[in-house]
């Protein structure tokens, strides 16, 4: 199995555009291409549109980039399947959203499995908060077809300022 490790800009507010013009850069000497013959660069991509989605509040653009069967799981609670389910599920969280960066701390890839290591920062309902997570994304044809997401989900609601989990029906 090809392993390749990659460790992005430190800003990741770049766009997606500007995060792969510095795949060639070697100046600060921590982002390199996914590897000499372009292995993984697609599903790289994928997760950085993903990202930028993300950090531009996107919603449509995030339930886009799944599969029309794509999994949306947070390991804390059941996953969600399919782009209505999981369009619901990111809106519905979305409301309270203010803004969101997720920090890229480290990104991997192997075969069409991207492993993300980033800590999210957002305002959610007026409350500042921030929360290390691990991301294991599945891409398949260009889409995300399975989405796990490893993180302490009593410090994400208390970092959202939430007493009661929004998800709590899904328990």
């Amino acid at each position: 199995m090809n392993i390749t490790i990659r460790r992005p800009a430190r800003a990741l507010g770049l766009s997606l555009a500007a995060s792969l013009a510095l795949v060639g850069c070697s100046a600060a000497g921590d982002v390199k291409a996914a590897s000499s013959d372009g292995a993984g660069e697609e599903e790289i991509a994928v997760v950085m549109d993903m990202v930028d989605a993300w950090n531009n509040t996107d919603w449509e653009k995030v339930v886009d980039l799944f599969a029309d069967d794509g999994v949306l799981h947070s390991m804390m609670i059941d996953p969600i399947t399919g782009k209505e389910s999981i369009r619901a599920r990111i809106n519905h969280m979305g409301e309270g959203l203010e803004s969101i960066t997720l920090h890229i701390k480290n990104i991997g890839v192997g075969g069409n499995v991207v492993f993300i290591e980033r800590v999210d920062e957002f305002v959610y309902n007026g409350h500042a908060g921030e929360v290390p997570v691990a991301g294991v994304i599945e891409i398949v044809d260009g889409k995300v077809k399975v989405w796990r997401e490893y993180y302490d989900r009593d410090e994400l609601l208390s970092e959202m300022g939430v007493a009661v989990d929004f998800d709590s029906e899904a328990r």
